[in-house]
């Protein structure tokens, strides 16, 4: 294992810097630091819904993405490093392709809520989608592999079935939009 922090503040970020995975500094609102930082957000997003009761089989799911996620965000702070693969991509979507397989069609949009588990799993996927477009901000300046950017998107709609499985092992149900509830100008 690589050093550990033994004193966790350093001062070296008092100039508006921050030092990259690979030793350089770089500003602390640079494009690559606004991807990883929203990762880790994600990866705190997706404790909150571990911290609620919710199934063992979606537990398991969660905990092994927020491994992923910390391998993702290690991958954009050290440019070069390649820690997402395809094979991690493709297993997000065999847990989406699973946890759908039960779940019955859409015919209306869904709102966030459907107790706290789903509410929380809408506010990961939320943040997840803005990780997916600050990483893809960044590729236009800077290389990142396209795997970063395909674990992101499955995730987003894995974490959109998670939050309808949340809804309905919770006995809230689904909060659908309902088109007459909006509000009409006279």
């Amino acid at each position: 294992m690589g050093n550990r922090l033994s004193k966790i503040y350093t001062k070296t970020g008092d100039d508006g810097t921050t030092g990259l995975g690979d030793g350089t500094r770089t500003n602390k609102d640079s494009p690559r630091v606004t991807a990883y930082g929203t990762v880790d957000e994600l990866n705190s997003a997706i404790g909150m819904v571990l911290a609620q009761k919710i199934p063992a089989d979606v537990a398991e799911t969660l905990t092994q993405i927020q491994h992923d996620l910390f391998d993702l965000g290690g991958e954009l702070c050290i440019p070069g490093l390649a820690m997402v693969h395809a094979a991690d991509v493709t297993r997000l979507e065999s847990a989406l392709d699973g946890f759908n397989a039960d779940l019955p069609k859409l015919k209306e949009f869904i709102l966030p809520g459907g107790g706290m588990a789903a509410a929380c799993c809408h506010l990961a996927r939320t943040v997840c989608r803005r990780a997916e477009r600050e990483t893809v901000a960044l590729a236009r300046s800077e290389t990142v592999r396209p795997e970063a950017i395909h674990y992101l998107n499955r995730l987003s709609d894995l974490l959109f079935v998670l939050a309808r499985v949340l809804a309905r092992a919770c006995g809230h149900g689904e909060v659908l939009w309902q088109h007459e509830r909006r509000k009409r100008n006279p």
